[in-house]
């Protein structure tokens, strides 16, 4: 895995710890989102998978360390350092929340303990692809949720930001709840179902509507989804209700959803395919979803794209990786901000799920095992020492988390817009009490 995947300043930082000595010091960072985006009352964890990838493969070529030598930030750093980057690899741990899990703000998605300079470069890395994933998922099951039993399909790689982005946008979309993407990398990296028929471009190539319809048919059987309206919807659906079976349905990508799928409907039923289904494209989101459902449309599924795939009103999430522990030797040290606005909590951390809220304690505690509602713990161990401690799961187990613990959210926190009920997050009182012990230390040491 490319180790340049990251900002210059990891790479400076690492050259003067490794001039100070400081890279026998084991440091802990801590990855989650100070809070959540416009009308978001909670997130879905995603991205860990690829997370493991970058940590498990971790170095520096040959080239990418010519290639440092070459920059003026490096002219004053010693030969012994780029030997030091030659042979690093990550030796470290890795706990993190299992994907598919909904969090909230403060909460640690994933925590890193390892030698300084290993815990450091990966920060650039580890928040790009937790952010965006998290951010997709999350816009993904808001979107299936307020479709209920209607199918959910991601269709927005050709509007993502690359299309890397699209693949893993795909990956996230799925873990979210969609049925399938229709990026084709997507399928065969992650074994997720696609979709995908033909664009108003394979009518175009015909000289007659009907036998664009008619070759797409004989190619796909009963996969054949019909794009109806390239030039007249009514007429399309007409056309294609009369090549009968076998089909999948139609889909409407233009107009007024809800009066064009009524007729269609109709005109479906009365040609004898009330198993013929409907699938809605179009600019959508689950905000329009929303509203096509109210107003009864017989839409049997949806297909999302720009909307979804970038997560188009709320765009960026506020992760961020920071330090909350150093250890050298015996000593342990505990570091926290306390800069207005951006205030962290020192040592590092586990949060203690109950059936009605969260408590993010002190690692070494164990809230909820001795006695009084039981708790589930959710940063659980990834990597020990380097190594993976186990295969991780596939994204239909990941899926299914996430629908299983979606359906375990209070149904106020499941709305399209802010909870006036959020979810309730505690700090222990042992997490407060080392924290008020961390500020008293700084405090002196300032006035000293």
């Amino acid at each position: 895995m490319n180790a340049l995947l990251t900002d210059l300043y990891q790479l400076t930082m690492a050259a003067g710890y490794f001039e100070a000595g400081k890279i026998q010091e084991t440091a802990t960072f801590e990855l989650f989102v100070r809070r959540l985006p416009l009308n978001r009352n909670f997130l879905v964890a995603a991205g860990l998978a690829q997370a493991v990838d970058y940590l498990l493969n971790f170095r520096f070529t040959a080239g990418e360390l010519d290639y440092l030598r070459g920059l003026p930030q490096f002219a004053r750093a010693t030969p012994a350092f780029f030997d030091y980057l030659a042979g690093l690899r990550f030796t470290g741990d890795l706990f993190a929340v299992p994907e598919g899990t909904p969090v909230f703000p403060g909460e640690p998605l994933l925590a890193v303990r390892a030698p300084l300079v290993e815990a450091q470069i990966p920060e650039t890395f580890l928040l790009s692809t937790i952010a965006f994933q998290t951010l997709i998922a999350t816009k993904a099951a808001r979107i299936v949720e307020i479709a209920g039993q209607k199918s959910v399909v991601e269709f927005g790689t050709r509007r993502a930001h690359s299309p890397q982005a699209g693949v893993l946008a795909g990956r996230a979309a799925y873990i979210g709840g969609c049925i399938g993407t229709s990026n084709t990398q997507a399928g065969i990296e992650f074994g997720i179902p696609v979709f995908g028929t033909a664009a108003h471009s394979w009518v175009q190539t015909f000289e007659q509507e009907t036998d664009a319809f008619r070759r797409l048919q004989t190619l796909l059987g009963p996969n054949t989804v019909y794009l109806i309206d390239t030039y007249d919807t009514l007429e399309g659906a007409r056309r294609a209700a009369s090549l009968g079976n076998p089909m999948w349905g139609v889909r409407i990508d233009s107009g007024n959803l809800v009066e064009m799928s009524l007729a269609v409907r109709q005109i479906l039923d009365q040609a004898g395919l009330h198993d013929a289904k409907i699938m809605a494209t179009s600019d959508l989101n689950e905000y329009k979803i929303a509203e096509l459902l109210a107003a009864k449309a017989p839409i049997d599924a949806f297909g999302v794209g720009t909307d979804l795939s970038v997560s188009a009103d709320a765009p960026s999430l506020s992760a961020v990786y920071k330090i909350v522990e150093l250890r050298k030797g015996e000593e342990r040290r505990f570091t926290a901000k306390f800069s207005e606005g951006k205030r962290t909590l020192a040592g590092s951390k586990q949060i203690f799920r109950f059936a009605d809220r969260d408590v993010v304690g002190c690692s070494w505690e164990c809230l909820g095992c001795a006695g009084g509602p039981p708790s589930e713990a959710l940063l659980q161990p990834v990597i020990i020492q380097g190594k993976l401690v186990q295969a991780l799961p596939g994204v239909n187990r990941i899926r299914s988390r996430c629908l299983d613990r979606m359906k375990r959210l209070p149904a106020s926190l499941r709305t399209l817009f802010e909870s006036k009920e959020p979810w309730r997050v505690d700090y222990s009182e042992e997490l407060l009490a080392l924290n008020a012990r961390v500020e008293r230390s700084l405090e002196q040491e300032e006035k000293q």
